[in-house]
């Protein structure tokens, strides 16, 4: 590398920001557009079927979007299949999560689940950052 070549792009200033922002718009879009699915298969079918599949093509989505609006990441079948690890990681963190403020700190379960996103968020960026962060 010489003076005048670009920094790689993991050393890139900003890069962890915008990715951060661009983490927090997938996001909110992925769980906008798995809300509907819900919604919409609950017309057809009972709500522990239409979660599944919701939340199955949730987790297609998002890596999806991760992979290349996020991370711009080249897809890989080995990222693909190892992507779900992610969520059950995440998921377990936020039950652990909900179960320790709820019985423990007597909070109330309605204000749970917001503690509990933000204590995954962070794991769940970090994880994915780490799956599909292409290499400098």
């Amino acid at each position: 590398m010489t003076a005048t070549d670009p920094p790689p792009v993991a050393e890139r200033p900003g890069r962890l920001k915008r990715q951060l922002f661009r983490f927090l718009i997938g996001g909110a879009f992925n769980t906008g557009a798995t809300l509907a699915l819900y919604w919409a298969l609950l017309h057809v079918t009972g709500y522990q079927a239409a979660y599944l599949v919701s939340y199955c093509a949730g987790i297609i989505l998002s890596y999806a979007l991760n992979t290349r609006f996020v991370f711009e990441a080249r897809h890989t079948w080995r990222k693909f299949f190892t992507f779900p690890l992610i969520y059950l990681v995440v998921y377990a963190l936020g039950a652990l999560t909900l179960k320790f403020v709820v019985d423990i700190l007597s909070l109330s379960p309605v204000i749970a689940p917001v503690i509990s996103i933000a204590v995954t968020l962070p794991v769940s960026f970090v994880l994915t950052r780490l799956l599909l962060q292409p290499k400098a």
